[in-house]
């Protein structure tokens, strides 16, 4: 199929792995800001004590005893001590290393200590690393291989060649099924010769079913959460390889109007899918 053309996660930051890491390094450093900020009020507890009395020192004359009033009431509630500095930075720290564990996974704080605040527990595996082989879609009666596709020389995907039009491509600079973040299986919709792969793609829906067979043996079992179609020139990069809140297929094939030329059709259809099951 003339016209094949998906943008690759540039230009943004960088590919899907880069912006995970970017994103981790960020939160890392808020982090050690807010321990650097629980350090410092600790050691100025720590340096506090008490001043031993100089025995050549003139013995102090004790001072008239101060009722208690409002207005000294005032003044004791403005100064919220040190016990409220330290409670203030441990919580902090510990929203801190919450936000950390919510956008990447990480264990980071013990169940006991979090216990009440931490976010329910995910509902979704997670996989190791492991290439795709094969994809099934029985709602479209889809089965077919899979092999790697990387960056094309115009810094778009690449398409699986003309001659693999019946096969999927993976793309190899992303995750993979079942990781954390977007895998992105790109495949043809039909060629001068007739349909391909994924000519039927535009017609899932919420709800189906996509299962990714791994080299691992393993079988990666996606839920369709939607299929939307965008021009070519505007599909949105961050939507589609930026969102590392789970793991995630994106399915990209082309669609819309015929327009001919390099572009051929006019627009991308892309399907949003979630892991639900590992087997």
């Amino acid at each position: 199929m003339t016209g094949y053309r998906v943008p690759t996660p540039e230009p943004g930051p960088g590919p899907p792995r880069a912006t995970a890491r970017r994103r981790l390094r960020a939160w890392c450093r808020v982090v050690a800001s807010a321990a650097g900020r629980l350090g410092r009020v600790t050691a100025q507890i720590g340096s506090a004590s008490v001043a031993t009395p100089d025995p050549s020192a003139a013995p102090l004359r004790p001072r008239p005893r101060q009722s208690w009033t409002a207005g000294t009431r005032r003044r004791a509630r403005a100064s919220p001590g040190l016990p409220v500095l330290v409670i203030g930075a441990l919580m902090l720290l510990i929203v801190t290393m919450l936000g950390v564990e919510r956008m990447t996974g990480l264990s980071l704080l013990p169940d006991r200590f979090i216990a009440g605040l931490a976010p329910p527990p995910k509902d979704f595996p997670l996989l190791e690393a492991s290439e795709p082989v094969s994809i099934e879609i029985n709602k479209i009666d889809l089965a077919a291989p899979v092999h790697n596709v990387g960056i094309a020389p115009d810094g778009s995907i690449a398409a699986p060649p003309a001659e693999r039009a019946q096969e999927a491509g993976w793309y190899d600079q992303g995750p993979t099924p079942g990781q954390y973040g977007p895998a992105v299986i790109v495949g043809h919709v039909d060629t001068t010769s007739g349909p391909a792969v994924f000519q039927h793609l535009r017609d899932l829906r919420a709800g189906d079913h996509v299962e990714v067979a791994r080299s691992d043996g393993s079988v990666a079992v996606f839920e369709v959460d939607r299929t939307d179609r965008y021009d070519k020139e505007q599909l949105p990069a961050d939507e589609v390889f930026g969102d590392f809140s789970r793991p995630q297929l994106r399915l990209i094939t082309c669609g819309g109007p015929w327009v001919g030329g390099e572009t051929g059709y006019a627009d991308n259809v892309v399907v949003f899918a979630s892991l639900v099951e590992a087997r």
